[in-house]
């Protein structure tokens, strides 16, 4: 079982999440619903979260394959759902930016497993009826 603890630290809705091996992540609201710029929003947080799964997955697959792996970065986007209470995210598109001695099938592949196979929080936001698209790039030295 996982423990997450969460506490208020800053004016009414800047909190604290922090797990069982002291990480912290700072949340809050936004400045029209009473929030002070604390930190991300929750919302945003899960496309954290999703950055964070796939690109752990991303790197392990391309690690396995001998790639070498010089640069690494990824742009997501989210639309939420208008008119709905709770929004959902509607759509989430993802672009891969890899650099290095990379061979752009592997990329294509181990993006494709990470999203469609692997990431936890990829399937538990399709699970929520969000589409995810995305798109890998390749640099070569």
């Amino acid at each position: 079982m996982v423990t997450i603890s969460i506490n208020r630290v800053e004016g009414d809705f800047g909190f604290e999440a922090s797990d069982t091996n002291g990480h912290v992540v700072r949340l809050d609201t936004s400045a029209e619903t009473g929030g002070n710029n604390y930190g991300a929003r929750p919302m945003q947080a899960v496309l954290m979260a999703l950055g964070g799964c796939s690109g752990i997955d991303v790197v392990s697959i391309l690690k396995k394959q001998r790639q070498v792996i010089e640069g690494f970065a990824m742009r997501i986007e989210g639309e939420r759902e208008k008119g709905k209470e709770p929004a959902l995210w509607e759509t989430v598109n993802i672009d891969f930016e890899l650099s290095g001695n990379i061979d752009e099938d592997k990329a294509y592949r181990a993006c494709a497993l990470s999203i469609d196979k692997y990431c936890s929080v990829a399937e538990t936001l399709r699970r929520g009826g969000t589409k995810i698209t995305w798109k890998v790039q390749v640099n070569k030295p």
